[in-house]
């Protein structure tokens, strides 16, 4: 068979080759970058070169980032430019193409069933310390079992999140391979333009998008900050108490996640033992977590729409908690601000379990939304996977004060009064 030579216009520099030869040595790479330096390109024509290589029937790839937005558009004109001169079929309002029985397709980790029920032989996750940590877990990681497919996770710091956990894990884990691009030692950008950069941005700033800092708290976060200060014993494990009052919050969602916390109180500490966030299940799923934990004699703190009659059964969602046993509180309806603030006020008196793991990362990653267009934050959250937990932990910081008897008329027993 007489041999192809094909030519797509990609000429790597030497980082880029760098992630090369990683990807072609270890199964699983997670590279930490500074801004600008081209890890989005060098990702996508990983794609390209591994489905050209690949020797399995119908080929797939993915390329994940936090938004089917971003993909957009990030990454399809990249995509499209270097497939041209293969020949490529594009389908814009897929954002796939094929080329000799290949595909590649870019994906939104915002709308995690559009993957499922799929295979890949390789997979770029982009930035993602933005997406939700149970991408990889429960949809990517299966989805590459049975062709032995392999990873690459790219992206810049945004504080110490579930993205530091994949950089420690390649630091240490065999099969996983570890990169970082610092500004300083790449010379990509130029060092004019770097000392500029620094003193309009501040030096935790700067760490952080050019230096590959993981100390700098999320830009923009209404949380990082307070759980940044707290000392490092508050995140150890602990023993539960079942003398201590126990609460559990829950932010219910309709069609979309559940988020419950687990909280014990213990003086003017604040125990966070546990975490859970699952979708696509029945309230009968949490309730029967709850049981198999030993938490059904909390105080259940449940949002105000808890009361709210559904069409189908006539009845409202807390009716049939209190009827699966549970001892339900609807916390007060509040501004969203006054509950952030509640929080706030909360987050000094925290420890937290590793168990809630998960929850602490959305914590730290709940932040404003931003307009990218004006360079400017807006002053409301911006929802996406971390807002379930942060919600949740919103409705745990004003239900347990509002259940508190101290600050409230005290209603004397005169049983033995005469």
């Amino acid at each position: 068979m007489t041999e192809v030579l094909l030519e797509t216009g990609y000429k790597p520099r030497s980082q880029q080759r760098e992630i090369h030869d990683a990807v072609a040595e270890h199964r699983f790479v997670v590279v930490v970058a500074h801004r600008r330096m081209g890890k989005t390109v060098a990702a996508l024509n990983q794609l390209i070169h591994s489905a050209l290589q690949c020797d399995k029937p119908d080929p797939r790839f993915a390329y994940i980032s936090p938004t089917y937005g971003q993909s957009k558009r990030v990454a399809w004109d990249y995509l499209v430019n270097f497939t041209r001169p293969l020949n490529a079929t594009a389908n814009i309002s897929e954002l796939k193409v094929d080329f000799y029985g290949r595909r590649i397709q870019l994906y939104g980790s915002d709308n995690p069933d559009s993957l499922r029920g799929q295979y890949f032989d390789g997979v770029i996750l982009d930035e993602i310390g933005d997406q939700n940590p149970k991408i990889w877990n429960e949809i990517v990681r299966p989805a590459l079992a049975d062709r032995m497919g392999w990873a690459l996770f790219l992206g810049t710091p945004k504080g110490a999140n579930h993205f530091k956990d994949f950089r420690d894990r390649a630091e240490k884990e065999p099969g996983w391979r570890l990169l970082e691009f610092k500004a300083s030692q790449t010379g990509i950008l130029p060092e004019v333009e770097l000392l500029a950069a620094k003193k309009e941005m501040g030096d935790d700033k700067y760490a952080q998008e050019f230096e590959c800092s993981f100390a700098a708290a999320v830009e923009g976060s209404y949380y990082a900050a307070l759980l940044n200060a707290l000392p490092p014993e508050r995140f150890k494990e602990f023993a539960r108490d079942d003398l201590c009052k126990t609460y559990t919050a829950w932010d219910l969602g309709v069609g979309d996640s559940t988020a419950i916390w687990v909280c014990q109180v213990a003086g003017q500490e604040r125990r966070l033992l546990d975490f859970v966030e699952n979708h696509g299940v029945g309230l009968d799923w949490y309730v029967n977590w709850i049981k198999k934990n030993g938490y059904t004699q909390a105080e259940h703190i449940l949002p105000h729409d808890v009361e709210v009659r559904e069409l189908g059964t006539g009845k409202s969602r807390k009716e049939a908690l209190q009827d699966l046993g549970l001892n339900i509180t609807v916390c007060p309806r509040i501004g969203v601000d006054d509950g952030i603030q509640a929080v706030r006020r909360l987050l000094p008196n925290c420890w937290f379990h590793p168990n809630v793991k998960q929850g602490l990362d959305a914590l730290r990653n709940y932040r404003r939304e931003y307009d990218e267009k004006r360079n400017v934050f807006y002053d409301k959250p911006l929802h996406d996977w971390s807002s379930h937990a942060a919600d949740a932990f919103r409705y745990l910081a004003v239900g347990m004060n509002q259940t508190s008897s101290w600050g409230k008329p005290i209603t004397p027993n005169v049983k033995w009064i005469v």
